[in-house]
C-alpha cells in the first residue's frame, strides 16, 4: 500500500500530530488550521480548514481530522 502525499500522525502527548508532505516532515499540527498552512506552504495556496477534512488525498493515522487528544 503506498502513502498518500500528505499524512497526519496520531496525536502525541501534547495533542499535536506529526505532518509529512511528500515524505517530509514540515511539523506539528494542533488543528486542521495548522495543516491547512503547510499545505499551503508547499504550494496549494487556496487550501483551507474543510479542505482538509473532506481531501481523500490525506492519510490519517490513527483517528482522523476529529482527532487531536493523546
Amino acid at each position: 500500500m503506498s502513502e498518500q502525499p500528505i499524512v497526519v500522525y496520531p496525536a502525541g502527548a501534547d495533542s499535536g500530530r506529526r505532518v509529512r508532505i511528500n515524505g517530509h516532515f514540515v511539523g506539528i499540527a494542533y488543528t486542521t488550521t495548522d495543516i491547512a498552512a503547510f499545505i499551503q506552504e508547499a504550494g496549494l495556496q487556496d487550501f483551507d480548514d474543510m479542505d482538509v477534512v473532506r481531501s481523500k488525498g490525506i492519510e490519517w493515522r490513527g483517528e482522523g481530522p476529529d482527532d487531536w487528544d493523546a
